[in-house]
């Protein structure tokens, strides 16, 4: 299958900002190579890991096996969160790929609904006067 020289509106810039940025996380870890596994925190892999993750799922529409040629990548990044103790990636079915196709909006940002629980509030204590 040859590709088209030329990709939909937007496709080709968004493509080479995630490498420039790709390149740009890759400068800023490498000096802290020498000590394992340095530079990183939870959050920063967790992010690199869901950067890696959503651009599979986006590169999966190139050609119609590409997602079952991209399922290890998925299952790889599954191993490194566990590694890692991170939350786990999207179910995978039997065959290593995405239980639920992203088919809906942008998946960063539609993914992880965080709940957000507030404390009790403490009951009043009344003031009495001696």
């Amino acid at each position: 299958m040859e590709l088209p020289t030329t990709a939909a509106p937007g496709v080709g810039e968004r493509a080479d900002a995630a490498a420039d940025a790709a390149c740009h996380l890759y400068d800023a870890v490498a000096p802290w190579r020498a000590r394992e596994p340095g530079g990183w925190s939870r959050t920063a892999a967790e992010d690199a890991a869901e950067a890696i993750e959503t651009t599979a799922h986006a590169l999966a529409r190139v050609h119609p096996r590409a997602e079952v040629i991209l399922a290890p990548v998925h299952a790889a990044l599954a191993d490194l969160r566990r590694q890692l103790a991170l939350a786990p990636p999207d179910a995978l079915t039997a065959d290593g790929l995405p239980a639920t196709p992203r088919t809906v909006g942008n998946p960063r940002r539609t993914r992880r609904a965080r709940a957000v629980t507030l404390p009790e509030p403490r009951p009043r204590r009344s003031r009495t006067t001696s």
